[in-house]
């Protein structure tokens, strides 16, 4: 049958539905237009951030090896500190390499506890790594695409992580 209406009242409600339908799509690819550049990389260091929670929970802080635990405190336990702070290092923010779990105390009062991270790092993972990443001065231009890849990534990531917690 190609009709798609039985009768005129039938026929001006669906085109109300139409016109509802398609006014919901202007709306949503608008507001997809007019989002800003700066909200698609919050949406991916959040992202990023929650993954290193999730990555270093049961671990110890990487500067003053304070465990670190998941209790439910406001902002967080802990924090995803860089080694190569953002303010330095713009280029590294979003380098998973450069992150790692540390306590509060670490990341924030001691403004990364910079010696402290870097001994940590080489404790973990060697001095070639810390040297790699101490030298990696690789310009990286990340678009909005990129930002989206990486909050889907990230979100893969931790999905897969929690299933292998709970699997073990």
């Amino acid at each position: 049958m190609t009709h798609k209406v039985c009768s005129p009242e039938c026929s001006k409600l669906y085109v109300e539905k139409e016109n509802a339908r398609e006014e919901r799509r202007f709306v949503k690819a608008r507001k997809l237009a007019i989002k800003p550049r700066s909200a698609y990389l919050k949406e991916a260091k959040t992202t990023l951030h929650a993954y290193i929670r999730a990555r270093d929970e049961g671990k110890c802080c990487i500067s003053c090896l304070t465990p670190l635990i998941k209790s439910g405190a406001v902002g967080g336990d802990f924090d995803a500190g860089h080694f190569r702070s953002v303010g330095s290092a713009k280029h590294m923010e979003f380098v998973e390499e450069n992150i790692h779990g540390q306590c509060k105390r670490c990341n924030n009062y001691l403004a990364g506890n910079a010696i402290a991270y870097r001994i940590g790092l080489i404790t973990r993972y060697g001095l070639p790594f810390v040297e790699a990443i101490e030298t990696d001065n690789t310009q990286r231009k990340l678009t909005i695409a990129d930002f989206e890849a990486m909050k889907i990534e990230y979100k893969q990531k931790i999905k897969s992580l929690i299933a292998a917690k709970q699997g073990a």
